[in-house]
């Protein structure tokens, strides 16, 4: 049976999230957008907090959601966890565009497309992390219960 996860383990589930996406954008971003380290790891950790908050809330709403629909027991299917991360990348755009245009000093349309560049790579990202994050958790759960 598949053990609900607690506030504690949802706010590791989402630092441990944003600690390798920063690792991976600030470097990326600050090359790509020709702004200083600084600058890119700001924005970076802005998104971070945003995008943190965002996960805690969406992935209680999401559990709560699949429990009723399914049993328990059920493990995600590929088709559920595709509609996890883009559901949960199109609620983050809402927030982060403006957040980015204004940082940045930029319009809204050119925040969007560097938005889309973070989704691009941020929709992979979701879906391999909270697979591994599953897979990880199940084999911890097994061990722990023997």
């Amino acid at each position: 049976m598949k053990q609900e996860k607690s506030l504690y383990e949802r706010c590791l589930h989402a630092v441990l999230f944003e600690i390798v996406a920063l690792l991976l954008c600030a470097p990326v971003m600050s090359w790509l957008l020709g702004v200083s380290f600084a600058h890119a790891g700001a924005l970076t950790l802005m998104i971070s907090l945003v995008a943190m908050s965002w996960n805690v809330l969406f992935n209680t709403l999401f559990d709560r959601l699949e429990r009723r629909w399914k049993a328990p027991s059920a493990e995600r299917s590929f088709a559920v966890r595709i509609a996890h991360a883009v559901v949960f990348e199109a609620g983050l755009i809402l927030a982060v565009v403006p957040m980015a245009a204004w940082w940045l000093n930029i319009g809204l349309i050119e925040a969007f497309v560097l938005d889309i560049g973070l989704v691009l790579f941020f929709l992979p990202y979701t879906l391999v992390f909270n697979w591994c994050y599953d897979k990880m958790r199940a084999g911890m759960l097994r061990r722990a219960a023997c």
